[in-house]
Formats: C-alpha cells, sequence, structure tokens
C-alpha cells in the first residue's frame, strides 16, 4: 500500500502543480472575453480529465485518511483530525463544484445557470483544488516517514 501512497501522491502533485499553473498563465495567452473557440478549450480538455481523476483519488485516499484520523481513540480534537476532515470534506465540495460544472460543459442542451455562474465555479474548482491535491499529494508522499 505504501508504494501505491507515493504514486497516487506524485500524481496528486502533478495534476495539482498544472492546474495551479495553467490557471495564473492563462489569463496571458488567452483573452476570455473573446467570442468564439480559442487556444485555451483544448489545453482545458486535457486538463480537465486529469482533474476528475484527482478527484476521485483525493477522494478515496482522503476519505482513508479521515477514517484512520476518526478511529484513534482520542478525546480531544488533534490536528490530524481536524487536516483529515478538511481534506475529504474539501474534495467533495470541489468534487461536487467540478462534476456540475463539467458535465454542463458536456452536454450543451444544460442552460439552467448562466456563463458568469460556469465562470465563477471553475475560478473556486481551479483555485481549490490545486490547494487540496497538493496537501494530501504531500501527505502521501511523506506516510512512514514522519517516524
Amino acid at each position: 500500500m505504501d508504494i501505491l501512497k507515493k504514486i497516487v501522491g506524485i500524481i496528486l502533485l502533478v495534476v495539482a502543480v498544472v492546474v495551479a499553473v495553467h490557471t495564473i498563465v492563462e489569463p496571458l495567452y488567452f483573452d476570455s472575453s473573446q467570442s468564439g473557440s480559442g487556444n485555451s478549450e483544448g489545453v482545458w480538455a486535457i486538463i480537465n480529465p486529469l482533474s476528475a481523476i484527482t478527484v476521485i483519488l483525493g477522494l478515496i485516499f482522503g476519505y482513508l485518511r479521515k477514517r484512520d484520523a476518526d478511529a484513534a481513540d482520542e478525546t480531544t480534537v488533534t490536528r490530524e483530525f481536524l487536516t483529515a476532515n478538511t481534506i475529504f470534506f474539501g474534495f467533495l465540495f470541489i468534487g461536487i463544484m467540478f462534476f456540475w460544472n463539467w458535465f454542463n460543459l458536456l452536454s450543451p442542451a444544460f442552460n439552467a445557470i448562466g456563463p458568469d455562474a460556469v465562470a465563477l465555479t471553475w475560478i473556486i474548482v481551479d483555485a481549490g483544488l490545486p490547494i487540496l491535491a497538493g496537501a494530501l499529494g504531500v501527505h502521501l508522499l511523506l506516510a512512514g516517514t514522519e517516524e
């Protein structure tokens, strides 16, 4: 299981860096005020499936960490308990927002929300996913080395 945790940790860190960097540099080369498809959509078409995998892995490994923290027989709230719960429920929140917005993007028939709401949701996802994936990725890479 340790090798699997390290592999997942690397995947989470790589996707966290890719999403964070692309979110920051995208405005430098893509003007979102212009109508029509641009260079940015092709890049996001690659990043979004990677983000979906990251959300799923984050939920699985975040839940395992939360379960271990919840199983500890301590009467006080520990730092690990808070961290594990924050990461798990953070991934749950980002996952709901991500898949809702991504399925909206994939289905042109869905038009219950306007473009401003879609853009705001992507901003929240693109800011939150790298933080959560990076934190869990580092934890998984360092798992077993804290002793």
